[in-house]
């Protein structure tokens, strides 16, 4: 006798039969003892879970001659004839094959025509399939078919059936088998057809199955065979190696699966349906269907590695294998995939360490401020006043303008001495320094050295400023380090108290960078922050530049200019060439 294989020997007689689908069994047996079937059904689900069996079991039901409470009594001729596949009341099509509108026309055309029993059944499998002037051709037949007929339609892509069919249709859905009801199954098929097969096969077929009974049972027929490879462990030695960045032992067990026969493409999708295990456990949702083996095996690699590393690893992984469809060699894209997740400086694994050390940055930051205590109240200084031009005339006058144009004239005699009080143009001129404040002073030890700062500067420190700020401190560079502060030399006094209003967020990013408060002072003569000297001058220093003694001029000894000379406006006038005197009048 032929050897007929195990998932048809053994394919459910009865609706009760069916394992794990209670809840399609419970609506087709009530809906037969009931007399309440509708005249079209939608079953979807995937492959292997028991559509075209439902089919035939409601189809035996509605013809068989002595159904006992909704279920068909496997006996009577009717239901012998669909068991053997010669009954005229079960037409099967299948929709891939014939999916052409003259193919939906033939098989319309005999709708109408009677059968033996009491219900005709069309079961269309793979529905999806049709084409568009397909689905439209059976349509009006589908919504509303002669009372003798029933139209049962099978799809593992409920998606891909358009929304007419499924409105005309009552849609129920076939879910994948859990682990341990394809145990149990397997564990039946093997006592009723007296299998010698061990454990360890059994637990291979269930394994292998991934929650289809159809596909359980054809690894268990390949058990019996001979034909298991027990050593085939690629998908565990790749897992291994992801967990422990190890390239080489990656592309190593990559090579080593295909040198068992295994296509990259297969190797691909079995190490990502072994990330997502892996994912699915480390969120706490195991899937049902997992066998122990693999449960293990997914709860082990979850505890090695980051859901972020594993949710990264799945869009590299997904990302090879579309490309991989029009590799002209498949394995270099997998290869590629396994070594960017296995490098210590992939992406994958960049982005966690980065998260990282931002981490470390915000707690050492924190520690800093919470040991520095509350911040000081920042006094703002009043704003340098601009000289006063003494009034004693021309001379005083064109002093002020040679002064403005930074020209190197020679000074001017002035007519008359100046007032009491009062600062003369040079030492107006000397640049004043200026400290935010805002920073609590740190240990000369923690400071960082000029130059850290100088290349802290360079390499991007000044990125972190906002746009404002980073204008106005372009020009600006770090000089030294000195009395708790660090010093920053800018190219002229109004550019420095622009920048004075600003400091702030430069201390804000030097402590966020260097981990401690780093005052900043801004000053715009290099020579102030020589070795040796202090990068800004004291309040002594600065009351004593103001009293500078003022100058005592004898009228008597005044002599006229040489009229050879020229006039002062003509001096002003060769020391800016091109320039034009503008008439007061």
């Amino acid at each position: 006798m032929e050897y007929t294989s195990l998932y048809r020997r053994f394919r459910p007689r009865r609706f009760g039969e069916i394992r794990g689908q209670e809840h399609v069994v419970a609506a087709l047996r009530n809906a037969v003892r009931d007399d309440r079937v509708q005249h079209a059904y939608l079953l979807s689900g995937p492959r292997g879970t028991g559509k075209t069996t439902a089919a035939r079991i409601l189809a035996k039901a509605l013809n068989c001659l002595a159904p006992v409470d909704g279920e068909p009594c496997c006996e009577c001729e009717p239901c012998l004839a669909v068991e053997a596949g010669t009954s005229f009341d079960l037409h099967e099509l299948d929709a891939a094959s014939n999916n052409k509108v003259d193919d939906m026309r033939d098989l319309l055309g005999k709708v109408a025509l009677g059968t033996p029993g009491r219900t005709k059944v069309y079961l269309l499998d793979e529905v999806h399939m049709l084409t568009s002037g397909a689905e439209n051709a059976l349509l009006k037949t589908l919504e509303e078919p002669p009372d003798h007929v029933v139209f049962v339609l099978a799809t593992t892509e409920p998606h891909k059936v358009v929304e007419t069919i499924r409105s005309r249709a009552q849609h129920l859905e076939l879910n994948l088998l859990s682990a341990e009801t394809l145990g149990s199954l397997v564990a039946d098929v093997v006592a009723d057809a007296g299998l010698d097969v061990n454990d360890e096969g059994m637990a291979h077929a269930v394994r292998s199955a991934r929650g289809s009974a159809r596909d359980a049972l054809s690894a268990l027929d390949r058990v019996v065979a001979g034909g298991v490879t027990t050593d085939d462990t690629t998908v565990a030695d790749l897992l291994t190696a992801l967990a422990t960045s190890d390239a080489g032992a990656a592309l190593g067990a990559l090579a080593a699966g295909i040198g068992r026969g295994r296509e990259p493409r297969v190797l691909g999708e079995a190490l990502l349906a072994a990330l997502r295990e892996a994912f699915l456990v480390a969120m706490g949702v195991p899937p049902e269907q997992l066998a122990d083996a693999d449960r293990d095996r997914a709860r082990s690699f979850a505890e090695q590695v980051t859901p972020a590393m594993i949710t990264g690893a799945l869009e590299t992984l997904g990302s090879a294998l579309v490309a991989m469809r029009r590799a002209p060699d498949p394995r270099v894209d997998l290869e590629v995939a396994l070594v960017r997740l296995t490098s210590p400086d992939s992406s994958v694994g960049s982005d966690q360490a980065v998260v990282e050390a931002l981490t470390r940055r915000i707690d050492k930051l924190e520690k800093a401020l919470a040991d520095a205590g509350p911040p000081r109240v920042r006094t703002a200084a009043p704003p340098p006043q601009p000289p006063v031009p003494n009034a004693a005339g021309p001379a005083a006058a064109a002093r002020a303008v040679l002064a403005q144009a930074g020209t190197s004239q020679p000074p001017l005699p002035s007519s008359s001495p100046q007032s009491p009080g009062s600062t003369s143009r040079e030492s107006s001129e000397a640049a004043p320094t200026e400290s935010s404040g805002t920073a609590q002073p740190a240990s000369q030890a923690d400071l960082p050295t000029s130059d850290d700062l100088v290349a802290a500067w360079d390499e991007g420190l000044s990125d972190m400023l906002s746009k404002k700020a980073r204008a106005r401190f372009s020009a600006a560079r770090f000089v030294a380090v000195q009395d708790g502060s660090a010093v920053m030399v800018l190219p002229n006094e109004p550019h420095r108290r622009r920048c004075a209003e600003l400091v702030s967020e430069v201390e804000s990013v030097l402590a966020a960078r260097f981990g401690v408060p780093i005052p900043v002072t801004l000053t715009v003569d290099d020579s102030q922050v020589a070795p040796g000297r202090k990068a800004s001058p004291t309040k002594s220093e600065l009351s004593s530049s103001t009293d500078v003694t003022d100058e005592v001029i004898d009228p008597d000894e005044l002599v006229d200019a040489d009229e050879s000379d020229g006039s002062a406006v003509e001096k002003l006038t060769e020391a800016f060439p091109g320039a034009s005197l503008v008439d007061p009048t």
